[in-house]
């Protein structure tokens, strides 16, 4: 059922469990993040490991959904934790607390997904990291 894979993708996957990505996409699985796409499950990886790499404790929630409607699932979550330092621009100090939200849309073929479409609240989490 794509709501119980998409809670997979978030609650597993976007909470650490990085190589399943290699279960739950197919080979030419495309994520779309504003200003960057990246392609198959390795590119996920790297995405998601780029994502998570400035801060530690990081926690992902489903606030609402998933939403499911033939072969596309909607949800929004939550991204949480703690900021480690080291990102170039950023006034916050080490430890600061940071929470945004976003949306994603999937797209699932054969019993896992395809494509990905994913908006977050980056002026959020600017503001909090002290950016512009």
């Amino acid at each position: 059922m794509i709501s119980d894979l998409y809670r997979r993708w978030l609650l597993e996957l976007w909470n650490g469990d990085f190589d399943l990505a290699y279960e739950l996409v197919t080979p030419d699985f495309v994520g779309h993040w504003p200003g960057m796409e990246v392609s198959g499950p390795g590119g996920l990886i790297e995405a998601l490991r780029q994502g998570h790499a400035p801060f530690k404790g990081v926690k992902v929630t489903l606030d609402v959904g998933p939403v499911a409607d033939g072969d596309l699932v909607s949800a929004r979550w939550t991204f949480a934790g703690t900021y480690r330092g080291g990102m170039p621009g950023v006034t916050a100090a080490e430890g600061t607390r940071i929470a945004f939200s976003g949306h994603d849309i999937l797209r699932a073929r054969e019993g896992r997904f395809a494509e990905y479409w994913v908006i977050s609240d980056t002026q959020s989490l600017n503001q909090q990291l002290g950016i512009g």
